[in-house]
């Protein structure tokens, strides 16, 4: 007896995935039969931009930023690598990245200097050797600078 059956019906040898053809026809012809007024040409297509209002625009992009920064405030606050990871690439879903300058030469409009590290590479010298804190840019618009330690000629 199949204990997940309605009823605690019988057991049969037909596979529960099975639809009778006459069932899968019965559909189609239902799901088409009003199909024909869509395909007449004196129908008008009705653009999407036109119902949308300028001031929903406005409050859409501004809610959009007060999520990204309540998902940035977040972000500063997970303990979990995991929760930090989800939301970074939920955030570079819409277009937000992380920004990590590892290796980059240090730039004081793009990168918030945090501190600095000894080196006696001169090559090494103006080079970012760590993000502390990573930055973010929305479609490559600058909202937080990463704040990075940089590597400085050791004094001789």
């Amino acid at each position: 007896m199949a204990w997940f059956r309605k009823g605690g019906g019988e057991d049969t040898d037909e596979p529960t995935g099975q639809i009778a053809a006459a069932v899968i026809e019965a559909a189609d012809r239902a799901g088409t039969e009003d199909a024909d007024d869509a395909s007449k040409p004196d129908v008008d297509a009705v653009s999407v931009a036109a119902h949308v209002d300028s001031a929903d625009l406005e409050r859409a992009l501004a809610d959009r930023q007060t999520l990204i920064q309540l998902c940035l405030y977040a972000l500063d606050r997970a303990r979990s690598g995991g929760v930090v990871e989800r939301l970074e690439h939920g955030l570079a879903g819409i277009g937000v990245q992380a920004l990590r300058p590892d290796g980059e030469r240090f730039d004081p409009a793009q990168h918030e200097a945090g501190g600095a590290v000894a080196t006696e590479d001169p090559a090494l010298d103006g080079v970012v050797a760590e993000t502390e804190v990573a930055g973010f840019a929305d479609h490559g618009k600058l909202l937080r600078a990463p704040i990075v330690t940089v590597y400085a000629k050791k004094a001789p």
